[in-house]
């Protein structure tokens, strides 16, 4: 009986780590032009202007720039405002911090131009354009 228990535990933890490399070739599809996105979008505060991002360029609130943890650094997106349909192109050139569950942290320029520094955050769809 131990050893029926032990060989199901077994495959359970197979197909489990499985799952896990699945998940992980998911995680590559972003590279491809016109892969889809949906989340939460922020912007940056006001502290990080003047400093250097993940790919060490310096980050500037008025240039059209994002950090994200999916998608490799360098890729043009195209990010559209869910509640009223704006449109922003931005550079990923930042990542956020690990544990922070939005989707993407976009300057204050995109974040204007997509209507919602007063709310703070919002729903957005992107689609990956080039890299």
């Amino acid at each position: 009986m131990t050893t029926i228990l032990f060989i199901a535990g077994f495959f359970v933890f197979e197909n489990k780590a499985q799952a896990q490399q699945d998940t992980s070739v998911q995680i590559k599809n972003p590279r491809q032009i016109g892969y889809t996105l949906f989340g939460a979008a922020s912007f940056y505060a006001e502290k990080f202007h003047g400093r250097k991002t993940a790919n060490g360029e310096t980050f500037s609130r008025d240039e059209f720039t994002a950090a994200c943890n999916v998608l490799p650094l360098g890729t043009w997106i195209q990010v559209t405002n869910i509640r009223n349909g704006k449109i922003a192109v931005v550079k990923t050139n930042d990542r956020l911090h690990p544990k922070n569950k939005r989707l993407i942290d976009l300057s204050m320029a995109a974040a204007r131009k997509l209507g919602f520094v007063s709310a703070g955050l919002t729903r957005v769809k992107i689609i990956v354009l080039d890299q």
